[in-house]
């Protein structure tokens, strides 16, 4: 999950944990660093630390690098576009559902307001993206 906001952040986390979402859940503070993760620079070198993710959450609106620019990027790799990438935003505007669906994106979801109705957002996306959907092998990350 890409997101500046360390209360969004935690929120998800506690979401996926009442959910019983299993699957590992990391976080990255903005574009740039999803992209270092993404493409194993840095402190994010080490593979089985930082496996490569089976679904990217993404916030648009961060520092550095914003997620319009990190969405492009990623489906423009031959090696990342297969990653199912979900928009997880404030947003609500038409402009960014259409660009992000025009760039690849997988699914654009307006953040919920409240933590039950994030909980039923964290459900759905555990039940669909993680159970019900059949990926590429390559995409397939950690899901197992």
């Amino acid at each position: 999950m890409a997101d500046d906001d360390p209360d969004d952040r935690l929120m998800t986390q506690e979401a996926f944990t009442e959910c019983r979402v299993g699957n590992p859940l990391r976080f990255v503070n903005d574009g740039e660093e999803l992209l270092d993760y993404l493409h194993r620079r840095g402190g994010f070198a080490d593979e089985e630390a930082y496996p490569m993710p089976g679904l990217v959450l993404l916030d648009l609106n961060m520092p550095r690098k914003d997620g319009r620019e990190v969405l492009r990027e990623i489906k423009a790799d031959p090696r990342l576009c297969s990653i199912p990438v979900v928009i997880l935003t404030t947003s609500k505007a038409e402009e960014d559902v259409v660009r992000s669906y025009r760039d690849g994106v997988n699914s654009f979801i307006t953040k919920p307001v409240t933590f039950t109705a994030l909980l039923e957002v964290v459900q759905t996306l555990g039940t669909y993206w993680l159970q019900v959907v059949d990926l590429p092998p390559e995409a397939e990350g950690n899901r197992h």
